[in-house]
């Protein structure tokens, strides 16, 4: 029973991180933080890069997701690496 609540506070949370609007610093920090290390980091010059390249994912504030911005972020860094 308090294994189940454990990971039903843990999951509310997890989903709380993921939707909450953050800053490009408070992005990055997340991401690094939490992709493997074969992965390539998050910069503040990529995430501008990619915020100017993508950016009808964006509204008006400007703000990032893990959410929305996460997996196409993993996808695109690569790329930014190699030109």
């Amino acid at each position: 029973m308090w294994y189940n609540c454990g990971v039903k506070a843990d999951y509310k949370k997890e989903q709380e991180i993921n939707f909450a609007d953050m800053t490009l610093e408070g992005f990055a920090n997340y991401y690094n933080k939490n992709i493997p290390a074969s992965f390539p980091r998050a910069t503040k010059e990529a995430l501008e890069e990619f915020k100017t390249t993508h950016a009808t994912l964006f509204d008006t504030s400007g703000r990032w997701t893990i959410d929305k911005h996460r997996r196409r972020l993993m996808d695109w860094l690569p790329s930014y690496r190699t030109n």
